[in-house]
């Protein structure tokens, strides 16, 4: 899993009004929380965390954190757990950061990457990915990137299911094993068993990943 620094600084300002005077300066208002921590508000200077989140590009990664200033200073090992954008100008307005132990196991949810072509397409059929992520248990540093899967030898009627996915040791993936991942169909409509495991892919990915909620801030 991807490791990146980043320092913040605690915040001793809070409201609409000074949110917005931080941002005039270039800085974006944050809050970090976890189990057993007081939420602790703190400001991220703007562009480098903008850069850093470019970086990151949407991948899950192990923030250090550190925190300058107050009681609540020091490097603290964090995941992005939201950001707040705005509509119009496509500019950070918050971020939630949420605090882990990187020697305890955590859920992620892991994106699959298909390669290759199959043959089945070649020959005129649809490749359909009902799953695009599944979910892993482990400890953060030992959570990959992503999954691969190969379909290049997949035919017209053919599929590969979370059983053909190369799990990484000491990972424990929780997807159900039968679980279709890609198929190759020669209908335009997904057969209707597949059209409702992709309709429930895509409600276990709207739903809240395994963890305390963000507390409620001014």
């Amino acid at each position: 899993m991807l490791q990146v620094d980043m320092s913040a600084r605690v915040r001793s300002i809070f409201g609409k009004g000074a949110a917005r005077a931080l941002r005039r300066d270039g800085l974006t208002p944050a809050i970090l929380y976890g189990r057993g921590i007081d939420p602790i508000a703190l400001e991220v200077n703007t562009k480098i965390f903008t850069q850093t989140l470019l970086n990151m590009r949407r991948r899950n990664a192990v923030v250090t954190l550190d925190v300058e200033g107050g009681e609540g200073g020091g490097k603290r090992h964090v995941l992005v757990k939201d950001l707040q954008v705005d509509p119009v100008l496509d500019t950070l307005k918050h971020a939630d950061f949420y605090e882990i132990a990187i020697d305890e196991p955590i859920v992620f949810s892991v994106p699959v990457h298909y390669t290759g072509k199959a043959i089945g397409v070649e020959l005129g059929g649809e490749l359909s990915t009902p799953a695009t992520s599944v979910e892993l248990k482990g400890k953060p540093l030992d959570i990959p990137d992503c999954l691969e899967l190969d379909v290049t030898k997949l035919k017209i009627g053919d599929r590969l299911t979370c059983n053909d996915l190369s799990i990484p040791e000491k990972t424990t993936l929780l997807d159900d094993l039968d679980k279709v991942c890609v198929l190759v169909t020669t209908a335009s409509i997904i057969p209707e068993e597949e059209e409702e495991a992709a309709e429930e892919a895509e409600a276990a990915e709207e739903s809240p990943s395994e963890g305390d909620e963000a507390p409620a801030e001014e």
